[in-house]
Formats: C-alpha cells, structure tokens, sequence
C-alpha cells in the first residue's frame, strides 16, 4: 500500500484547486512546465512529491507565491506522518475532510469565477456584501435554532 505524506498531498490539493479556478486542464498545465497530465495527476494526488523549482515552475504558471500552497496547511498535516493508501483524503481524522472543505467544491469555484467575470468592481463589492449579509444572518438562524431545541430537551 502506497503511502502519501500529508504535506505532499496538501501541496498537490492547493495545486488542484488553483488550476481547476483558472479553468485550467491537467494537460495544459503539464504543457506549460514540461510534463504530462498523468505526472502532474500524480502531483496533485500526493502520490509524488514537489521538488522546489518544479513548485516555482507551478506558481509561475498558476500565478500564485510559491507559499500559496502552504497556505492554511493544518496542524495534522505538519506533524509529518505519511497517510496509508489514497482513502486519506476523505477519511474523518485526515487534514482533507472533503465535506468540511467547501473550497474543494465545484460550486465554489463556480462562484468564484461567476463573481471575477463581474468587470465593474462596485456591483462586486455590493454582490460580495449582500452575500455576507445573508450568510451572517443564516449563520444566526441555525445558531438560535440550535439553542432554543437544547432549551426544549433541558426543560
């Protein structure tokens, strides 16, 4: 069973999820630094390390410093243990709990560049507020809901 270090397929996720917002195909983004697909395929999964100016060669390409995909690394991920098997990336436990990520949603990155393609940066920033405001105020929502069934189970 192959083993994956937890930084490696960190690195490859932020390498992922950078190139799937720039719409980007593994095969174009392997042209651009002189692979194939299937290698950067194996970058993105952890299953092969990043040497550093291969990393560089990446970040100039996705437009991204280099410490980009480093970035918000979580703690269990720098304790260094490698994960057994490709399982890891879903499994509760591991630094890349799919469902608790919403960054690796499709939808995510929908949004994201539906929200970039808006050219006048007012009607953004208006876009981005109201957005917050109805986050903020569903977010208090399930919080009072939350309390007032504990208050109805204690009484």
């Amino acid at each position: 069973m192959a083993k994956f270090h937890p930084v490696d397929a960190y690195v490859g996720n932020r390498m992922r999820q950078r190139r799937t917002l720039l719409a980007m195909s593994q095969t174009k983004l392997g042209d651009a630094v002189g692979l194939t697909f299937q290698q950067v395929q194996k970058y993105e999964r952890g299953a092969n390390r990043i040497g550093s100016s291969r990393l560089y060669e990446f970040a100039k390409v996705l437009d991204v410093p280099v410490s980009y995909f480093f970035d918000e690394m979580p703690a269990n991920a720098l304790s260094g243990r490698p994960m057994a098997g490709r399982k890891g990336f879903g499994e509760a436990g591991t630094p890349f709990e799919q469902e608790k990520d919403p960054l690796i949603k499709r939808e995510t990155l929908e949004l994201v560049r539906a929200y970039y393609k808006i050219r006048e940066g007012r009607v953004r920033k208006r876009i981005f507020e109201m957005v917050k405001a109805m986050g903020a105020v569903s977010h208090a929502e399930a919080l009072s809901g939350r309390k007032s069934r504990k208050s109805a189970k204690a009484g």
